[in-house]
């Protein structure tokens, strides 16, 4: 088992690997389409390329195997992984847009113990053990304090009307739109990991996140506890690999949005019931 003094040095080194490959990042952004991977969704060459270079540098100097979202990798629900989105907002980065960036986590037995989350562009690097405290740019953060969704902007997930996925988009349009009655604000990034890295600083009150993806919520989902935040599936479980959506969020507002999607009809997907 990894101990927290490791932990502090893994996360440095990660922070390092991360700052390493950010020029690279930055340099290549409007990168075109170049890999299909189903119905509005691709890769860029920049993801691969990146993805290849921060996987190797970190097991170089970690000893510590990676899942990344183009190439695989370990299994992220047992042992000790890092798991890596080179470019999450693929779209947002394509077209310029600086809401993208990396999202890297170290996940243990399915649960992630480190995140972090560069957004170059804007020249935000956030990272944290699960247990606190939130660093931006290297400075801790002071913990979240309790809040109400009616004071609070809430980043949510994007959606298709006609998506047929585990949270179909008829579904994911009755939670936005039950949200739009009682939160000051929503706000619709294109980036699972903008949304859960504003929110673990406080700048959200909440994400609502409708994706699947490990990859794509492990980061934030440390990020956002290591806050003083709570992160769970849609029926209130803890989130950890495997689970179907994320609500993240200050205390009070979390529990807030989960009495709205608790309270709407239609289904749940079948990683997030209750047994």
């Amino acid at each position: 088992m990894t101990a927290p003094a490791d932990l502090s040095s893994l996360l440095a080194v990660a922070g390092e690997v991360l700052d390493a490959a950010s020029q690279r990042f930055v340099a290549g952004r409007g990168a075109p389409r170049s890999v299909n991977k189903g119905p509005n969704d691709f890769a860029t060459d920049l993801d691969l390329e990146l993805e290849r270079r921060i996987s190797t540098e970190l097991e170089r100097r970690t000893g510590i195997a990676v899942h990344g979202e183009e190439f695989g990798g370990p299994e992220a629900d047992s042992g000790t992984v890092w798991l890596l989105d080179p470019i999450d907002g693929t779209v947002n980065y394509s077209a310029g847009l600086p809401t993208a960036g990396i999202l890297l986590a170290l996940v243990r037995d399915g649960d992630p113990i480190l995140g972090l989350t560069w957004l170059p562009f804007v020249g935000d690097r956030f990272a944290a053990a699960a247990d606190g405290p939130l660093l931006r740019n290297g400075r801790p953060q002071p913990p979240l304090q309790p809040a109400a969704l009616a004071d609070v902007m809430v980043g949510v997930g994007s959606f298709d009307i006609d998506s047929r996925g585990r949270i179909p988009g008829r579904r994911r349009l009755e939670v936005i739109t039950e949200l739009s009655r009682r939160v000051s604000r929503l706000r619709m990034h294109g980036s699972t990991g903008v949304d859960l890295a504003y929110t673990a600083a406080g700048v959200l009150g909440a994400a609502v996140v409708f994706g699947h993806h490990p990859w794509d919520n492990a980061a934030g989902v440390a990020l956002v506890r290591a806050a003083g935040g709570l992160a769970t599936d849609f029926a209130g479980k803890p989130w950890r690999i495997g689970s179907g959506s994320v609500v993240a969020g200050a205390p009070g507002v979390h529990e807030e949005i989960l009495d709205i999607v608790g309270s709407l009809p239609g289904p749940v997907p079948e990683e997030d019931r209750i047994p």
